[in-house]
C-alpha cells in the first residue's frame, strides 16, 4: 500500500496530538479533508527522504509549523495577491518550497515561483501512488541530499531556495542553493509570481525585491 510505504520513509509524527477545534481546517475540503486528517491521524506531521518533503501537522503549539500557521492568509499567502484565488490547503512541500494542497476535488501541486498549479490526482491514496512513482522527481531528493551531504542537515522551518530563481534561469545545482526561512522565501515567490504573471517566455525583467 502506498500509504505505508511512505510513512516507511517518513520520520516520526512532528506532533504528537491536536483537538477537533485545531481539524476545523479541513471540514470545507470534505472527502478530501477528510482523507487528509486520516493521514494526520496515522502520523501528525513528518518529513521524508532526507527532509525533501514536508507534511505540516495539525496543531497549535508555537515552535512549530502547524498546518493552520502555514495556511494563514498573513504568513506569506497575501504575497501572492489574486494568483491564489481559489480555496486551496496547502499541507506539504517539497525541497524548494513547491506546495502540495487539496482543493474540494483534487490534490494539486502550485509551483511557487509561478504560481502555476498541476492537477495530481483526486484522492489522498492516488497523491501517495503519484508522490512515490516519481518520488525522487516530486521531492528534490537527489539536490537535498547532495546540498546536505556538502553542507548540513536541513532544519525544520528551511527550504532549499535557490540565488536566482529557477524561472529566471536558476540552475538545479548545489552551488546555487542556500538553506533559509520557509517563510520569507515563499513571500519572495509571492512577490516574483505577480511581477512575472503573463509575461511572455523569455521576456527580460527588471526585478523588483520587495
Amino acid at each position: 500500500m502506498s500509504l505505508e510505504r511512505l510513512l516507511s520513509a517518513a520520520s516520526d509524527s512532528s506532533l504528537p496530538s491536536w483537538t477537533n477545534a485545531d481539524a476545523d481546517i479541513l471540514e470545507r475540503f470534505g472527502t478530501l479533508g477528510g482523507e487528509l486528517h486520516d493521514l494526520l491521524a496515522r502520523r501528525n506531521g513528518f518529513f521524508a527522504f532526507e527532509s525533501a518533503i514536508q507534511v505540516f501537522p495539525l496543531g497549535t503549539r508555537q515552535d512549530l509549523m502547524t498546518l493552520g500557521r502555514w495556511n494563514d492568509h498573513l504568513l506569506w499567502r497575501c504575497e501572492y495577491s489574486h494568483l491564489i484565488s481559489d480555496p486551496i490547503l496547502f499541507f506539504a512541500q517539497d525541497i524548494y518550497g513547491n506546495q502540495f494542497g487539496i482543493t474540494t476535488n483534487s490534490v494539486v501541486l502550485f509551483y511557487s515561483e509561478t504560481a502555476e498549479i498541476e492537477v495530481l490526482s483526486d484522492s489522498i491514496a492516488k497523491w501517495c501512488v503519484r508522490l512515490l512513482s516519481d518520488w525522487r522527481g516530486f521531492s528534490g531528493f537527489t539536490l537535498a541530499h547532495d546540498w546536505q551531504t556538502q553542507n548540513r542537515a536541513i532544519t525544520e522551518g528551511e527550504r532549499l531556495i535557490p540565488r536566482i530563481p529557477f524561472v529566471l534561469g536558476g540552475k538545479y545545482t548545489v552551488a546555487n542553493l542556500y538553506a533559509g526561512s520557509a517563510v520569507a522565501a515563499m513571500r519572495f515567490r509571492g512577490s516574483l509570481a505577480l511581477q512575472i504573471a503573463g509575461i511572455p517566455d523569455g521576456t527580460q525583467i527588471d526585478l523588483k525585491i520587495v
